[in-house]
C-alpha cells in the first residue's frame, strides 16, 4: 500500500465510553498519521455521546460519529454505518474496548496486500487489571519489558510473546480457509473487495458470528486471508460476556452461507 493512502479504521461501540476513551487516545498516538476515525456506534448513551464530542475537540486526525437507534445487538448495521461513512481505501475494523499499540496502523498498512484481507490478533487484560487501565487512564504504550512479563506472571493477560516479537510479513497468506481466530474485533479489509460482498450481512441480529459470515463470503469471493497474529496485537479490554440467543442459529446460516458458496450480503452496504 502506499504510504500516503488513507485508511479509515471502524471503531465499534456501545455504551462503554470509559473504554472508548482510552481506544481512540491510542489510535490518536499512532506513528502512521495517514488515517481517520469512524466510531460506529450502536445506539449508545448520552455518556457516549459528550465522550465522542471531547474527542473530537482534541483530536488529532478526522474523527466521525455515526449513531444508529438502539434496538438490540445490531452490531453488523453499525459497522456498514460505518463503512459508508468512510474516505479511506483500506478499512480496519476496531472494537471499542481494544486499545491498540503504536505501531497498529503502520503494521496493517505494512500487511495490507491486494487480493487478501487480515485477520489480527489480541491480547486479553483480566478484569482487575482491566479497571486499572480504566481508571488510572494508564498508558499501555509506556508498558516495558519487565512490566509486560510481570503482568503475564501475574495472570492480567492471557499471553505476552506477541508483545515482544514482531514477525515481518512472511508466510500469512492462508491456502486453506480455517474458522481459527475469526474476530471481528480486529480485522481489516480493501474497501473495493468489502463493496463486492455488500459488507457485513444485517441479517444477523444478536450476538455471533455476523463477522464469520463476513470472513467466509470474502473468501468465496476469492480474497485471501492473512494472519496478522506478532504483528497487529490489540490490547482486548475484559468485559462480561453478550447474551448468545442467537449464537447457534447464527453460526448454522454461515455455515450455509459457506456451503452454498455465499459471496454478497442479503442486507448489506446496498
Amino acid at each position: 500500500m502506499r504510504p500516503d493512502a488513507l485508511i479509515s479504521i471502524v471503531i465499534a461501540t456501545y455504551n462503554r465510553p470509559d473504554a472508548l476513551e482510552a481506544v481512540v487516545d491510542a489510535c490518536f498516538a499512532q506513528s502512521d498519521r495517514q488515517f481517520e476515525i469512524i466510531i460506529a456506534d450502536d445506539g449508545s448513551g448520552e455518556p457516549t455521546r459528550a465522550c465522542v464530542a471531547r474527542l473530537q475537540q482534541r483530536a488529532t486526525v478526522p474523527l466521525l460519529h455515526v449513531w444508529q437507534p438502539d434496538q438490540g445487538f445490531r452490531l453488523a448495521m453499525a459497522r456498514n454505518q460505518g463503512i459508508l461513512a468512510s474516505r479511506g481505501e483500506y478499512m480496519v475494523l476496531l472494537d471499542g474496548d481494544c486499545i491498540p499499540q503504536r505501531d497498529f496502523v503502520a503494521r496493517h498498512r505494512a500487511l495490507a496486500q491486494t487480493g487478501c484481507m487480515v485477520t489480527g490478533s489480541r491480547i486479553l487484560l483480566d478484569d482487575a487489571f482491566t479497571r486499572r487501565v480504566l481508571a488510572d487512564k494508564r498508558n499501555l504504550h509506556a508498558l516495558g519489558l519487565a512490566d509486560k512479563l510481570a503482568l503475564r506472571a501475574r495472570g492480567h493477560l492471557n499471553k505476552v510473546l506477541q508483545l515482544l516479537v514482531k514477525l515481518p510479513d512472511l508466510g500469512r497468506v492462508q491456502k486453506r480457509f480455517s474458522w481459527r481466530r475469526i474476530k471481528g474485533c480486529n480485522m481489516a479489509a480493501w474497501r473495493s473487495d468489502i463493496d463486492t460482498v455488500n459488507g457485513f450481512d444485517q441479517s444477523f441480529e444478536g450476538w455471533g458470528h455476523e463477522d464469520a459470515d463476513f470472513v467466509v463470503r470474502l473468501h468465496n469471493a476469492g480474497i485471501k486471508r492473512k494472519d496478522g497474529a506478532f504483528a497487529t496485537e490489540v490490547f482486548h479490554l475484559w468485559h462480561r460476556e453478550n447474551a448468545r440467543d442467537e449464537a447457534s442459529s447464527n453460526r448454522a446460516l454461515v455455515r450455509q452461507r459457506a456451503a452454498e458458496r455465499t459471496v454478497r450480503a442479503l442486507r448489506g452496504l446496498a
